[in-house]
């Protein structure tokens, strides 16, 4: 998945200035007041193979394409996923669902560029709590409950691509977003403290071997992870 990669003093917690280019450092931008509108959200990820901008009845198909393809996903799995049947499912010609995606494995990863992007927004720069203009500890517990529900919404997905590539997660600039993002978070909470590290540590849990572990083989709901979650954070605090 492509994205924007943060430097080590981006305030991930706040949404960054526009930069003149999408691989260009950016100047943190100051923390809105509570209640304040949120800055609007920038397209922290490009779309993969897709044309820049976009005219609206493209953009209005790949929507098409991308949800349908995100409904077999979750009814049947992602080995379920063929072009043909993604086209029967949106509507759209399996011709142009070719021509946007290529194949099966592109389809996917654009799948999961999707959701990574409607997540960053999210958290960088929508509503609170899990947007700007909560206190710390609320913004904490809203993005460790929302990641909670994306990896085991694309657990599967998340999990084919972890098995090929298993060391892939912790270099991409996905990962490093949600990193000091969260280690933002926790040193605002706990000043003084080793607060990339914690945020390594605590993203550790959600890695998706250990997420499909807990969830498919030990059948843990959703609500005992968070729970479980925000418990192992306040261990010996």
């Amino acid at each position: 998945m492509s994205t924007r990669e943060p430097r080590t003093g981006d305030a991930a917690a706040t949404p960054p200035s526009p930069a003149p280019t999408p691989a260009s450092a950016s100047t943190p931008a100051p923390s809105p007041a509570p209640g304040a509108t949120p800055a609007p959200a920038l397209g922290l990820l490009p779309t993969v193979g897709g044309p820049a901008p976009e005219r609206a009845d493209a953009a209005r198909n790949r929507r098409k394409i991308l949800d349908a393809a995100a409904r077999i996903v979750a009814e049947d799995g992602p080995q379920a996923v063929t072009m043909n049947q993604v086209a029967h499912a949106s509507g759209i010609g399996v011709g142009t669902v070719y021509r946007r995606f290529g194949d099966v494995s592109q389809l996917l990863w654009a799948l999961l560029d999707d959701r990574e992007r409607q997540f960053q927004e999210a958290y960088m720069s929508g509503p609170p709590p899990l947007g700007p203009g909560a206190p710390a500890a609320e913004r904490l517990d809203a993005f460790l409950d929302a990641l909670v529900d994306r990896v085991r919404a694309q657990r599967e997905i998340l999990l084919a691509a972890h098995s090929a590539a298993p060391r892939a997660r912790y270099h991409s600039g996905a990962y490093r977003v949600m990193h000091t993002h969260m280690a933002l978070l926790i040193g605002e909470l706990r000043p003084g403290s080793d607060a990339t590290l914690l945020a390594h540590l605590a993203l550790a849990s959600f890695s998706p071997d250990v997420m499909h572990h807990l969830t498919v083989e030990q059948e843990l709901s959703s609500e005992r992870l968070k729970a479980g979650v925000r418990e192992l954070l306040t261990l010996r605090a």
